[in-house]
């Protein structure tokens, strides 16, 4: 299972470097199973010692943020979503 650790972590870097433009973030696992994200290989960490999912939060938070598309669709769809109340 340390493989799909591993990968869910690097494809959160993945889309942080796709965010921002900076090819050189770099993710550490360190011995005991936590993980660490530098700006450059070398480079003093950016976070302390993370679990997984924690991990994935903190770089999901750096960088410029993704604007989610809302088509007029989207938006119909949702107010249908929306409880009427009952009389």
């Amino acid at each position: 299972m340390a493989s799909g650790r591993s990968t869910r972590a690097s494809s959160a870097v993945d889309r942080l470097k796709e965010r921002t433009g900076n090819q050189g973030y770099s993710m550490v696992r360190t011995g005991d199973g936590l993980f660490q994200l530098s700006e450059k290989p070398g480079e003093p960490p950016l976070c302390q010692p993370l679990e997984l999912d924690e991990f994935v939060a903190f770089v999901k938070k750096l960088g410029p943020q993704e604007v989610r598309r809302v088509s007029k669709y989207d938006v119909a769809f949702e107010k249908q979503l929306v409880k009427k109340p009952t009389t």
